[in-house]
């Protein structure tokens, strides 16, 4: 069982930053793509990031604001947030992927495990 704990949310003003971490216990997880993905209220959970050998791939609507990153040693995934807009407030999740190591998707099925979501809220 794969585990995955997410920090680093809180509440900051428009135009701030949040650096999201997602620590995991999987000691391949170097192997393997990451994806974040958030949920607002009252929508579904969207894409916003995914990692790979490959690099990064972001939603449209973080691209240039959002940067996901991994540090291997640590077993961690990162999601540096700049730029934040109000609707940027969801509660964020990080997700392995254990069938990709050299390219990330957006699709939330291929994601097998999953973390317990930290908030961010972005006030106007």
């Amino acid at each position: 069982q794969v585990q995955l704990v997410e920090s680093g949310g809180g509440l900051v003003q428009a135009g701030g930053s949040l650096r999201l971490s997602c620590a995991v216990s999987e000691r391949t997880f170097s192997t393997y793509a990451m994806g974040w993905f958030r949920q607002a209220p009252g929508k579904e959970r969207a894409f916003v990031a995914a990692i790979s050998g490959s690099g990064g791939i972001y939603a449209d609507s973080v691209k240039g604001r959002f940067t996901i990153s991994r540090d291997n040693a640590k077993n961690t995934v990162y999601l540096q947030m700049n730029s934040l807009k109000p609707e940027d407030t969801a509660v964020y999740y990080c997700a392995v992927d254990l069938s990709r190591s050299m390219s990330a998707t957006r699709i939330q099925t291929a994601y097998r495990y999953w973390g317990q979501g930290t908030q961010v809220t972005v006030s106007s």
